[in-house]
C-alpha cells in the first residue's frame, strides 16, 4: 500500500517517470480509441449486445439497511495518535452459513486497543462479531447479534477470514488472520465455535501479520487444505523508528517499502475426518516461499488472494496480489509443490514493468467464454487492473494483458484508492459486473493532495456484455446509499433476504459497515444452486457450476475466497435474464462431471455429489 507519495529519487529518475507516465497516457487514449472503434464495429461481437454508445445501466438499486436490520457492529482500530500501520487496515467480513440453516449469515473481523491503552484494563475489550440471519420469507433483512458464547468473543488484532468444512462435517469453520498469527474455530453447531488453533499448529507469533487467506484442496484429496497469506514482518518498535512524514501533516503511516516483506504458510489438511484437526506444515517445500533474488529476503507483502484452476489441468493454482512488489502466479505441479509464474504470465507488473499497490482481487470468466480475467483493486492514482487471458490446451500457461482501460474499468477508478473488488451478477442478467469498496488510508489527505479525499464512493461497473464490456453505474441506476463516502475495506455478497439477488456488505476502518440491500430486476429469471461434495470436500469449493441460457454458456466458480480479506457466500447465483435454463452441470474438484435435472428456475437447488 503506497501512501500517495514516492521515495526520494533522482532529478533524472523524475524525469524518466515523467515519459512513463506521458506514455501512460497516451497508450491509455489509444487504448480508448480502438475501444470506441470495436464498440461501433466489430464483427466479433455477440448478436443483440449493447455497444458504448447504447449501452444504460439497469434502474437497480442498492439501499441502506445497516441499521433497520440490526447490525450494530463497529470496528475498532485501536488508533491513539501513534499512527500505526495497522490501524490502516480494517477488517474484513465473512458472508457463511454459521448456524446450518440454510441462509447467509455474518461475521465482522475486528481489531482491538494496543497494549498500553489506557482501555486495556477496562474490559470488555473489542471482539469480532457474529450476527445470525432471522429473516423471514418475504419480509425486511433482520441480523440479530449472537456473539456471546459463539467463541468469537476472543480479543485479537483481526485482519481477515477464510471459511471452509475442514473436517467435513458440514458445518464451516472459520479462520481468523491478524497481527501476531492466526487464529481457527471449528464450528459445533447452532452458532457455536471452539478455538482448535493450537492443535492445528496456528497461534500466537509475534512479529507475524497475516491477511490474506483461502481454504483450498491443493493436493485433490477431499479435503481442504490452508494457505496464509502475510503483509510485511511488523512490530511497533519497527514502526515507531521508520517515522513516516508527509509535508504539511507531521508523522504519517509508514510505507511497504519501509518494512521487511513476508512468507506465506501452507497447511496440508491430513485429518478430513468429522472432529478431526491434523494438519501438517508444508510451506518449505510448497514453492510458495519467494525471495528476492538480489536480497534473498522475502518478496511478498500479500493482501489478497484468488484461488482458482488457470490452465484447466485440475490442479487448484493461486493468483496472489502484493502491495508495492510483483503479484504472484502460482501454477500447480500435481506434486504439492507450487511454481511462480507471476513474471511470464504478465500479471505480476503494470504495462511499464511497475509494481502496483494492490488490495482487492477476484478472478472470473466474466465473458460468458473461456477467456480467464483477473480484476485487481490498485492504489490511489494506479487504475484497476484486469488482466485477461484467452485459453490454450490443457495445462498451458496463460498468458495475460491488462485490458482495465479498454474495458471499462481502468480510467475510472485512477483517482480512488481500492480495496474490496469482486465480480457479481447484480441485476441477474448473466453477466458479471464488478464491485469497489474504497476508501484512503490518511484521514488528512486532502492536505497533501487537494482533491483526495479519506472517505470515498464504492464504485460499480455493470457488465454490457459488448465493447467495451464494462460502463460505470452512478446513483441514478443504482440509488444514492451505495455511493456515499466512506473508509471502505473489506466487501462481499450474499442473498440476505432470500429474494434470489445478491445482496452486499462493506467494512470500514473505525466505523460501522454498510448492509445494502439489492431491490432486484423485475423479470429477470434466475436460479441458486448449493453443492454438497462427497468425494470432493464437503463444500464443494473449487467446483464449477456451468449453465445453458439461451445461447450463452455461463460458468461460476464455488470459492468464497475474493475481495480484501473477506469471504461471500458459497451458493452460486445465475442470472438468466430473460432466457430458460436449458442445462445446468457440475464440474466437481475431483473432475467428476454432474447434469443436474429438473431445475426449476426461481429456488436454491441442492446437489449432492453422485456417487459413493
Amino acid at each position: 500500500m503506497s501512501h500517495g507519495l514516492e521515495p526520494d529519487v533522482s532529478r533524472q529518475e523524475r524525469a524518466l517517470r515523467g515519459l512513463v507516465w506521458i506514455f501512460a497516457v497516451l497508450a491509455a487514449l489509444a487504448a480508448l480509441l480502438v475501444a470506441w472503434l470495436m464498440s461501433s464495429s466489430s464483427p466479433g461481437k455477440p448478436v443483440g449486445s449493447p455497444s458504448s454508445r447504447t449501452a444504460r445501466p439497469p434502474a437497480t438499486r442498492f439501499v441502506d439497511v445497516t441499521e433497520a436490520s440490526g447490525v450494530g457492529f463497529r470496528h475498532e482500530n485501536g488508533a491513539q495518535g501513534r499512527l500505526l500501520l495497522p490501524e490502516t487496515m480494517g477488517g474484513g467480513v465473512a458472508v457463511f452459513d454459521a448456524d446450518g440453516d440454510g441462509d447467509p449469515d455474518l461475521l465482522f473481523v475486528n481489531s482491538s486497543w494496543w497494549p498500553g491503552d489506557p482501555r486495556w484494563n477496562s474490559p470488555p475489550r473489542p471482539t469480532s462479531a457474529l450476527y445470525r440471519n432471522d429473516t423471514e420469507a418475504g419480509g425486511p433483512i433482520r441480523f440479530t447479534d449472537i456473539t456471546a458464547g459463539s467463541g468469537f468473543e476472543v480479543p485479537f488484532y483481526g485482519m481477515g477470514a477464510a471459511c471452509g468444512d475442514f473436517d467435513n462435517d458440514g458445518a464451516v469453520d472459520v479462520l481468523l488472520t491478524g497481527v501476531g498469527g492466526e487464529k481457527l474455530f471449528r464450528n459445533l453447531g447452532a452458532g457455536r465455535f471452539t478455538d482448535v488453533s493450537r492443535e492445528a499448529g496456528l497461534g500466537d507469533e509475534p512479529g507475524r501479520w497475516s491477511t490474506a487467506a483461502a481454504w483450498v484442496d491443493v493436493d485433490n484429496d477431499g479435503d481442504l487444505d490452508l494457505y496464509v497469506g502475510r503483509y510485511v514482518r511488523w512490530t511497533r518498535a519497527l514502526d515507531l523508528g521508520v517515522n513516516n512524514q508527509l509535508p504539511g501533516v507531521g508523522r504519517a503511516y509508514g510505507r511497504p517499502w519501509n518494512f521487511p516483506g513476508e512468507v506465506p504458510r501452507l497447511l496440508r489438511n491430513d485429518g478430513g475426518h468429522p472432529g478431526q484437526v491434523r494438519f501438517v506444515d508444508v510451506s518449505a517445500s510448497s514453492g510458495l516461499q519467494v525471495t528476492n533474488k538480489a536480497t534473498g529476503q522475502p518478496a511478498a507483502k500479500t493482501l489478497a488472494v484468488a484461488p482458482i484452476d488457470l490452465n484447466r489441468d485440475g490442479w487448484i493454482d493461486l493468483v496472489v496480489a502484493n502491495d508495492t512488489v510483483q503479484n504472484f502466479v502460482f501454477t500447480n505441479r500435481h506434486d504439492g509443490t507450487f511454481a511462480e509464474v507471476g513474471e511470464m504470465s504478465g500479471v505480476a507488473f503494470d504495462a511499464f514493468g511497475q509494481a502496483r499497490g494492490a488490495m482487492g482481487i477476484d478472478v472470473a470468466r466474466f465473458r460468458n467464454d473461456d477467456s480467464v480475467g483477473i480484476a485487481i483493486g490498485n492504489f490511489a492514482n494506479e487504475m484497476n487492473a484486469l488482466y485477461v487471458a484467452r485459453p490454450g490446451g490443457v495445462g498451458d500457461p496463460l498468458v495475460f494483458s491488462d485490458e482495465a482501460v479498454s474495458q471499462g474499468i481502468g480510467p475510472a477508478s485512477q483517482s480512488l484508492l481500492k480495496f474490496g473488488l469482486f465480480f457479481f451478477d447484480y441485476d441477474l442478467d448473466g453477466r458479471l459486473d464488478v464491485l469497489t469498496a474504497n476508501g484512503h488510508i490518511e484521514d488528512e489527505i486532502e492536505k497533501v493532495q487537494p482533491g483526495t479525499r479519506y472517505r470515498q464512493p464504492a464504485q460499480l461497473f455493470w457488465n454490457t456484455g459488448g465493447q467495451p464490456t464494462f460502463v460505470e453505474v452512478d446513483s441514478r441506476s443504482a440509488g444514492d446509499d451505495l455511493f456515499k463516502p466512506m473508509v471502505g475495506r473489506g466487501s462481499a455478497y450474499g442473498d440476505f433476504d432470500g429474494d434470489g439477488d445478491l445482496d452486499v456488505v462493506i467494512t470500514q476502518v473505525a466505523g460501522s459497515p454498510r448492509v445494502l440491500r439489492n431491490e432486484g430486476s423485475p423479470g429477470h429469471r434466475w436460479v441458486r444452486v448449493r453443492l454438497e461434495g462427497v468425494r470432493s470436500n464437503r463444500d464443494g469449493i473449487g467446483a464449477w457450476v456451468q449453465a445453458r441460457v439461451g445461447d450463452r454458456l455461463l460458468a461460476r466458480q464455488v470459492m468464497p475466497t475474493k475481495s480484501y480479506l473477506s469471504q461471500s457466500e458459497l451458493t452460486v447465483t445465475l442470472g438468466l435474464g430473460g432466457d430458460p435454463l436449458t442445462e445446468l452441470l457440475v464440474v466437481w474438484p475431483d473432475g467428476s462431471r454432474q447434469r443436474v435435472e429438473g431445475v426449476r428456475e426461481g429456488i436454491t437447488v441442492d446437489v449432492r455429489q453422485a456417487g459413493q
